[in-house]
């Protein structure tokens, strides 16, 4: 992984955990905690995704919403453990 594939996994993962943490309310965590969610629901997101048969395309639109959609699952998670 190159230094330029690295800066695009932190931008995306700073939206997408930014996106995350205005939609799950009560589940943010600053604005590094939700870029680090961000981080881990793109990675969760990139293995779930396709595991289950969702393909939601390519480019750097497609990596943001399947990062949102897995910050998403991931705060909601985090949420529950939390109370």
């Amino acid at each position: 992984m190159g230094v330029e594939s690295l800066i695009v996994w932190l931008i995306i993962g700073a939206i997408a955990g930014w996106l995350a943490g205005m939609v799950v309310k009560g589940g943010g965590f600053g604005l590094i905690g939700d870029i680090i969610v961000g981080i881990i629901g793109a990675v969760i997101a990139g293995w779930l995704l396709p595991q289950i048969g969702i393909v939601i395309g390519g480019g750097i639109i497609g990596a943001i919403i399947n990062a949102f959609i897995g910050a998403v699952i991931l705060l909601f998670i985090l949420r529950l453990i939390k109370r």
